[in-house]
């Protein structure tokens, strides 16, 4: 699944709006009104890009053809705070950006929910790319097996499997070409857990 940017958000929220309180969809006039866009190519740009992160459909022959893809109906993007990089390799500083990213609601846990750009690939076997965005769960407390944000002696954040072993903590990668890291339960911190992905193509 694709993030969806601030301006996506708010067209798919007017489109899931306006459909419901009309039982059609806005034109790309009304569409264009609605958010003060003279262009309507620019409009229409919004709804391509909707239409490739699956979140609509459209038949190019009607005017009105918008449809919202019924696995989206009533999934409503929430603004999560960017707090910067995770590591998927060599662990790295925790740095703290200021940025938000839309999320589909669906994916964004029980408890507080943010969101971390991933650098490296030592999570490729899980389908976790550099670039990619993990939407994680705030908790300081992980069950064997489950995906964590790890902060190793206070300093640097990594994602890694996490498994209690004898007395340590193996943070294990999904790539073979990368070594586990293997500390004392005292000099890692679980910061979180994740619980989607996300994807720009």
């Amino acid at each position: 699944m694709q993030p969806l940017t601030k301006r996506q958000r708010e067209i798919l929220d007017y489109l899931n709006e306006f459909i419901e309180e009309h039982g059609y969809a806005p034109s790309l006039e009304e569409i264009g009104q609605r958010f003060g866009l003279s262009s309507l190519a620019t409009v229409h740009k919004h709804l391509t890009n909707l239409q490739d992160k699956g979140f609509i459909r459209r038949a190019w022959n009607r005017s009105r053809s918008v449809e919202l893809v019924p696995t989206r109906m009533g999934a409503r993007a929430l603004d999560l705070p960017l707090l910067g990089y995770v590591a998927a390799g060599v662990p790295i500083e925790a740095v703290v950006s200021a940025e938000t990213v839309a999320v589909p609601e669906d994916i964004c846990g029980a408890r507080d929910t943010y969101a971390l750009r991933v650098r490296g690939d030592s999570m490729i076997d899980e389908q976790i790319r550099d670039g990619d965005l993990v939407v994680v769960e705030d908790r300081q407390v992980a069950r064997d097996g489950e995906m964590v944000i790890a902060l190793l002696d206070g300093t640097d954040v990594t994602l890694k499997k996490f498994y209690r072993e004898d007395g340590h903590i193996r943070l294990q990668p999904a790539n073979d070409a990368v070594a586990p890291i293997i500390v004392s339960a005292e000099s890692v911190q679980v910061q979180g857990v994740v619980v989607g992905v996300m994807r720009r193509y």
